[in-house]
């Protein structure tokens, strides 16, 4: 577990599920807008940033080359941690092909699974959400053949410009990459990030379990002494957490 000292009046954010680029560069540019606003805003009393993954609706890295676009986005998390904020990425379904740009252009730090952090004394379990837990059964074959080193090493010889409107198309087209199918509250029984944050506690205590995925701003109590978060999205809700050193607020941005 990795701890991580937040001084007094200092806050830890997180958010996720930005999707910029779908279902068009010009359609999600108001979004991005907003989602760097509101970087702008929390920089000003941020301890660290987390971002949950799929912050892009497809995300490629070739070796010399990257999806154009996103300049505001990507300018907004350079200018932070150039100023001393931490930022941790964590890849989501979207993003998985991340391979050393943002560690190399932006010092930000790529997790390509769940983590766990001590904040001063509360404890934090923390991921993108995808692939776990007894369901996602559809996604965790279809993630199987993307993380293939011999199906990425096929996609990397297209010609960025076909691979990347092909693979654009497809994920904005099929729910089962988007995880739109099932993108509204199935009961807590159901909901199967709950079940697996259920489990965990079952080796280990955590105060708080934060994921992104499901598009669906959650607050549920797993028991007296833990809560499951969901951030929600920045396409319908807008929605993020914020740890303000005593307690975890999901909150909506308005602006």
């Amino acid at each position: 577990m990795t701890s991580i000292n937040i001084p007094p009046g200092k806050k830890v954010y997180f958010a996720s599920d930005n999707h910029l680029g779908a279902p068009t560069m010009g359609e999600s540019n108001p979004r991005e807008k907003k989602f760097v606003a509101w970087l702008e805003e929390v920089k000003g009393d941020a301890a660290a940033i987390f971002i949950l993954g799929d912050l892009f609706d497809f995300w490629f890295e070739y070796q010399t080359v990257v999806p154009k676009g996103f300049t505001r986005t990507l300018g907004k998390l350079a200018e932070i941690t150039d100023s001393g904020i931490p930022i941790y990425y964590f890849v989501g379904n979207h993003d998985l092909w991340m391979d050393g740009y943002f560690e190399e252009e932006l010092n930000i730090p790529v997790f390509h699974t769940p983590q766990q952090y001590a904040f001063n004394d509360t404890s934090f379990f923390i991921g993108h959400g995808d692939g776990l837990g007894p369901h996602d059964k559809g996604y965790k074959r279809m993630k199987k053949l993307f993380t293939n080193p011999i199906a990425k090493w096929f996609f990397r010889w297209l010609h960025p410009d076909i691979g990347v409107k092909v693979a654009q198309y497809f994920s904005v087209k099929n729910k089962l990459i988007s995880g739109d199918d099932d993108a509204e509250f199935l009961g807590e029984d159901k909901e199967w990030l709950v079940q697996y944050a259920k489990r965990k506690l079952e080796a280990q205590h955590y105060d708080h379990f934060i994921f992104g995925h499901r598009h669906l701003p959650l607050e549920i109590d797993l028991n007296e002494k833990s809560k499951y978060t969901n951030l929600g999205d920045w396409i319908k809700y807008y929605t993020y957490a914020v740890w303000d050193g005593e307690k975890l607020s999901l909150k909506k941005y308005i602006k």
